[in-house]
């Protein structure tokens, strides 16, 4: 199903008519790779846009806004002991909540050990964004990671709920930062928002580096020879947001964003492990991999192409998965996903097209999308937290 929206006035782009990367700018890169990043320069000049004119006096501010403080996730009940203290690499042996879960055996709280934050911003209700290292157990990459936590998780009567995780995937390199975490692209508002319009779910944000350095694209895979970025998206990630966040145990609570570099990622997650993730919106992405890194391994490349996995699944009849493509009307690649949703948008494949009217390649017209509706439409495929009774 294709959804039109009423056109709206987009922010203005550095850089000309086409923004950077867009439809205006020269340069010999081949498609994917000035595709992939676009989105990371579009939203890295987010906050060059922030810093200047008249938004100088409030980045003067940010010096006293508490960026750089330690940020804590969730409130122990009164009636709880106080977390243990950290010990060696900065974690304590457990999450830091003893609240027992409500009556629902799929709430999972936090497992710990638990990491330590600091706040790089936050948003005018309160909430924090917040980064630290991690390093996969099973990966054994080391990456920055960001987190956000709606409002409600710190409610009270959602002490005993657990929260749906969305893993926010940039484009671009995605490394060394993850633009998503930067507040001027809008997407923890856009939620925060949604909530309190009953449009969308208090997600959770995820928002890890997508790749190891800005040499290359890694595909989200096990690439033979480099870092196992597939094993940090689909592994350690998760058990980190386990780990310091109240979960859910089964896939429902469990989804993927993303644009550009990052769409396809979660696109592939989603098709290749549907048993542990849900649904995704995945904005301006490819649909079939292409690191140089692969040298010509057809084999493996299959193993990480949705077009493969995606009929992988239709064979085996499921479990089902949600599908939502986001790209502007000012985009060229409306085209490749019109025809993964005829070949494969069937069976346990749920797909949907969401047109950005007078949308380009970039995080804020992504971020509209998901204002216009996408976010509604994850949300009423995914599980969200309940209020306690009484």
């Amino acid at each position: 199903m294709s959804v039109h929206e009423y056109p709206q006035t987009p922010p203005p782009q550095p850089g000309g008519p086409g923004g950077p990367g867009g439809p205006g700018r020269s340069g010999r890169r081949k498609p994917r790779e000035r595709s992939r990043r676009a989105v990371w320069i579009s939203a890295a000049l987010a906050v060059v846009l922030v810093a200047g004119g008249g938004g100088f006096a409030a980045w003067k501010l940010d010096w006293f806004s508490g960026d750089g403080d330690p940020v804590s996730f969730g409130k122990a009940p009164a009636s709880a002991p106080a977390p243990a203290p950290a010990t060696g690499g900065g974690a304590a042996p457990g999450g830091g909540q003893s609240a027992k879960p409500s009556g629902d055996p799929d709430v999972q709280l936090p497992t710990g050990p638990k990491a330590e934050f600091k706040q790089t911003g936050s948003l005018d209700d309160g909430t924090k964004i917040a980064k630290t290292r991690l390093t996969g157990a099973k990966s054994g990459f080391t990456g920055d990671v960001w987190v956000w936590a709606p409002k409600e998780y710190d409610d009270p009567k959602y002490a005993k709920s657990a929260f749906p995780v969305m893993i926010a995937l940039p484009g671009g390199n995605g490394f060394p930062n993850n633009y998503w975490s930067d507040r001027s692209l809008g997407l923890q508002k856009a939620i925060s928002e949604g909530v309190e319009a009953g449009t969308s779910l208090p997600f959770v944000l995820i928002m890890p580096v997508l790749n190891p350095d800005e040499k290359n694209y890694y595909d989200g895979s096990d690439i033979p020879g480099q870092p196992k970025m597939g094993t940090w998206i689909a592994d350690d990630v998760p058990d980190f947001a386990r780990a310091n966040f109240r979960t859910y145990k089964s896939r429902d609570g469990w989804a993927f964003m993303g644009s550009s570099s990052g769409a396809f990622v979660g696109l592939k997650q989603v098709l290749q492990h549907p048993d542990r993730f849900k649904a995704v919106i995945a904005s301006g992405g490819e649909i079939v991999p292409d690191s140089p890194l692969w040298k010509g391994d057809t084999a493996l490349m299959d193993e990480n192409n949705p077009r493969k996995l995606a009929q992988k699944l239709i064979d085996a009849k499921g479990p089902e998965v949600y599908v939502n493509f986001q790209l502007g009307t000012k985009e060229k690649d409306r085209a490749r996903m019109e025809k993964f949703q005829t070949e494969f948008g069937k069976g346990p494949i749920k797909v949907t097209i969401r047109d950005i009217q007078n949308g380009e390649h970039n995080g804020w017209h992504y971020v509209r999308g998901m204002k216009e509706g996408s976010l509604e439409w994850i949300s009423k495929a995914m599980k969200g937290p309940k209020p306690a009774e009484g």
